[in-house]
């Protein structure tokens, strides 16, 4: 089973999540908050294997709160529930640690594919979505994400593009003609050289370069 923990102010959108999860066999929601702070509070109580996290709550804001589930509890998944107008907010999420996110009209096929992500330490980037959410990130990049880009591999550029359309790393090692233990070589190496620790963030980070046109 995997458990969810759900963080919104919103009671409305909280209990709609509740309901379609309710309707998974294999998924368990094992709490809500309605901000960061109580999230923390639960958390190590609870022991959730995936929190989906709303950015704009009261008293705590989901980015601080992922800041310190990324230190605090690092085997946690986070995914973040966001609209439209969040694309900047979204970002630095993506940036502090978590794994993915959806929106808030997303449908409940994508709402299950995603935890199901999660829980696996994987992440679909659905592309048309990531075009728009990292638009806003055409200006001038500093030296150091410019460095880290030239340091890329071709093998690792492809890695990340293939990333950034969703696929997972049984069909990269298949569309690649590598293992998939060279695939995880490959994502940990540009792990490394973008100082980020998960897949979303690496493609985020890849994205705001212009590495996936």
């Amino acid at each position: 089973m995997i458990r969810v923990m759900i963080t919104d102010d919103h009671l409305i959108v909280r209990e709609g999540l509740r309901l379609i999860l309710e309707t998974a066999d294999d998924i368990e929601v094992v709490g809500e908050a309605t901000d960061g702070a109580i999230c923390l509070e639960l958390v190590p109580a609870l022991k959730p294997d995936v929190i989906l996290m709303d950015l704009q709550m009261p008293r705590m804001d989901g980015i601080t709160a992922i800041d310190h589930l990324r230190r605090d509890h690092p085997n946690t998944a986070i995914v973040i529930l966001t609209t439209y107008n969040e694309d900047d907010l979204m970002v630095r999420g993506l940036q502090a640690g978590a794994r993915g996110y959806l929106l808030k009209d997303s449908s409940r096929e994508s709402l299950l594919d995603t935890i199901h992500a999660a829980a696996r330490g994987e992440t679909l980037l659905k592309p048309e979505i990531l075009a728009r959410v990292l638009a806003p990130q055409s200006a001038p990049k500093p030296a150091p994400s410019t460095q880290a880009a030239s340091t890329l591999t071709e093998r690792e550029l492809e890695v990340l593009q293939l990333a950034a359309k969703g696929e997972r790393n049984k069909e990269m090692a298949y569309k690649l003609g590598i293992t998939e233990r060279t695939v995880k070589a490959h994502l940990q190496s540009i792990y490394q050289k973008f100082g980020v620790d998960s897949r979303a963030a690496a493609v985020a980070v890849a994205a705001g370069m212009g590495l996936l046109e």
